[in-house]
């Protein structure tokens, strides 16, 4: 989005790269069209094994994730939808412009898809279900959100409390890859001109090492 004061690049912990206003307007724009395809495959708000409902929405591309396993068919016995290859060449160029190296060996083949609706916020976790430790790759459309990034070791401080916005690009891996993060709210009314009413849209890139 546009800003007074140009938002600039940062290194959040060692492995943990924000880079604000990643995508252009009709990148955006190409991606909440994907996100409305792959949504026909039906979206859903997982259980968890406490018996709690996640607030957010979720559609998964490539492995279907269930809280906290992954497998290649949904609950109703459907099979996930494919992870384009697109996508994985879009994950190369997000690590390499985060890291600033070349990244052609990163080769993600999961995808989460979480819609936060003007309520919707996600608990402090770790994105520990996979068996690879490559990076993950976090790109934001819509409202802005409150993203706290924490430590490996705990739900507690140290963190950081950092405001993703449409278009923005978030990366962690290396000694971060195992850091408790979490959505602490969304701001409505927030979203630019790319084809989204309301609401966030959150692309996760993952490698499962399956």
């Amino acid at each position: 989005m546009d800003a007074l004061i140009p938002r600039e690049r940062a290194e959040i912990a060692p492995g943990a790269v924000h880079v604000p206003d990643w995508l252009s307007l009709d990148e955006q724009r190409d991606l909440v069209r994907a996100c409305r395809e792959w949504a026909r495959a039906g979206m859903r708000s997982p259980k968890l094994p406490s018996g709690g409902v996640m607030s957010v929405r979720t559609v998964c591309l490539g492995w279907h994730w269930t809280p906290y396993r992954y497998s290649k068919t949904r609950e109703d016995g459907s099979p996930v939808a494919p992870f384009p290859a697109w996508l994985a060449d879009l994950g190369r160029r997000a690590v390499a412009d985060a890291y600033q190296r070349p990244a052609d060996d990163y080769a993600p083949d999961i995808a989460l898809i979480n819609f936060y609706d003007d309520a919707a916020k996600m608990g402090m976790h770790q994105d520990k279900d996979e068996t690879s430790r490559a990076p993950v790759v976090s790109l934001s459309l819509g409202n802005d959100c409150t993203f706290r990034f924490g430590n490996t070791e705990s739900r507690n401080k140290p963190h950081q409390d950092i405001t993703l916005s449409s278009g923005d690009l978030f990366v962690f891996g290396g000694p971060t890859r195992l850091a408790y993060h979490g959505v602490l709210r969304t701001t409505p009314a927030t979203t630019p001109p790319i084809g989204l009413k309301a609401g966030r849209l959150n692309i996760t890139l993952r490698t499962s090492g399956l």
